[in-house]
């Protein structure tokens, strides 16, 4: 028989809603003030509720969620992804910054060729490594 949760911890949840790969990683997000609870800094033994607003910075990404679900237990991509609901501000800011990025990084240069010992040598040597 399932009985139904009225809140789970955060760590837990974050952990079970695959935003982060392990418990570890959600509360170390939490601890570094990368993940805020309804506007406010919160510890990874708080617990959430249904209608919360989660703000998370996962890789030079944020995400701006409202949780619709509890689930202490990590399950398929596809179930995760039900208990949450992304705003659309936050999908068209991180459509923009993935597009920027692109835009950034096709003005660089990419080099020919890898380079061999002798030219690996010398770039550590002017880095001074």
């Amino acid at each position: 028989m399932k009985k139904k949760l009225d809140s789970v911890r955060l760590d837990k949840w974050l952990w079970a809603s695959r935003f982060f790969k392990t418990r570890k990683n959600a509360v170390d997000a939490i601890s570094g003030g990368k993940v805020h609870l309804n506007g406010a800094r919160t510890k990874p033994s708080r617990n959430i509720q249904i209608g919360d607003d989660l703000n998370i910075t996962r890789e030079n990404y944020r995400y701006h969620i409202e949780v619709i679900a509890l689930n202490d237990k990590r399950r398929p991509a596809k179930e995760a992804q039900l208990l949450y609901k992304e705003r659309e501000e936050s999908i068209k800011a991180r459509d923009d910054e993935r597009e920027m990025r692109k835009m950034n990084s096709a003005s660089v240069q990419q080099p020919d060729k890898k380079p061999n010992k002798k030219e690996r040598r010398q770039m550590d040597k002017w880095r001074g490594r």
